[in-house]
């Protein structure tokens, strides 16, 4: 049996109900939450993250909730880095890591180790800086789709700070950011092989959502118009105030916030943010699906059953994670 401490993992789409299940388990076992949220990270964006509520958080800490200014960028090896120092600190005082959320990026970043990617460049990111300011972004993010087409798919060209750095590891390495994680997740997958994993823990991998879609579709309806009757708009009025915020940044262009920007410039009209928001979620939950579907041992629990504590505790016990 493996001597390594254990750590359960609670995945899914968004609006599964992954934060109310991970809230059960905590009552009945020793863990500990850490939340795995690319938007929750950030303060003053409360609404729109479906972020729980200060009482709730209050009763039931999570770590690696508002910790940034919306200003700043995250990246998966930033959250690597602070989720093993979580998880050691939780592991030490005799508890269990709880990471709960839906950023499938960060799970697999934590699992298996990031790429190598080269240092910054002060030289070459001032000469991209000099190009997109002669030429635009828009021209930028061409040359980056015919060197590393997997990343310009995946980055916009509005994304000024992730499409610098894309560009810059090309030019500094010669390797593409996509060949670079093709060759760490080929070495991952030899060390999977050999028994020598990235994660230090024994992991129990949980995933909750509706077994029908359907349902899932009409869940995230729902909360997007309960998000604005809570006052989503008046939360994005705030951030728009501020000189520093603009669409380039990873939290404007979370779902939602860039879709309620858009409507507040002008663009969308009320009825339009709303579908577009509604639909820029369901997208954000299919490819949540999309990882889980790879995702290696996964145990799932349909959202609707109401007995998934008690089939989240049998099957924790079975991976000898309560042992």
């Amino acid at each position: 049996m493996s001597q390594l401490p254990p750590a359960i993992f609670l995945m899914g789409p968004t609006a599964a109900g992954k934060t109310d299940l991970a809230i059960e388990l905590t009552k009945v076992l020793p863990c500990e939450l850490i939340s795995v949220d690319s938007a929750l990270v950030y303060r003053g964006m409360d609404i729109g993250t479906a972020k729980p509520s200060k009482e709730l958080l209050a009763q039931f800490p999570h770590r690696l909730i508002d910790i940034l200014d919306p200003a700043q960028s995250y990246s998966a090896a930033e959250f690597r880095t602070d989720a093993l120092a979580a998880m050691a600190d939780i592991t030490a005082r005799g508890k269990i890591p709880l990471l709960v959320g839906g950023t499938m990026l960060y799970y697999k970043a934590l699992l298996e180790g990031l790429a190598d990617m080269p240092a910054a460049d002060p030289q070459v990111r001032a000469e991209i800086e000099e190009e997109a300011a002669r030429l635009g972004w828009q021209a930028l993010h061409d040359q980056l789709a015919v060197i590393d087409p997997e990343s310009a798919a995946r980055i916009h060209p509005n994304d000024p700070q992730r499409l610098s750095r894309a560009l810059e590891v090309y030019r500094v390495s010669g390797l593409s950011m996509t060949a670079h994680r093709q060759r760490q997740s080929a070495q991952s997958t030899e060390a999977a092989a050999s028994g020598h994993g990235q994660l230090p823990y024994t992991v129990a991998n949980l995933a909750i959502a509706p077994a029908n879609r359907q349902v899932l579709h009409e869940r995230i309806a729902q909360r997007f118009t309960q998000m604005l009757e809570q006052g989503f708009i008046d939360e994005v009025v705030a951030l728009r105030s501020r000189s520093d915020l603009h669409t380039g940044l990873p939290s404007i262009r979370a779902v939602g916030y860039r879709q309620v920007w858009d409507h507040l410039d002008g663009k969308l009209t009320s009825a339009e943010m709303q579908e577009r928001g509604i639909i820029a979620t369901r997208q954000l939950a299919k490819r949540q699906f999309t990882w889980l579907r790879s995702w290696a041992d996964l145990h799932w629990l349909d959202s609707l059953d109401c007995d998934n504590l008690p089939r989240a505790l049998k099957y924790l016990g079975t991976v000898s994670i309560l042992s």
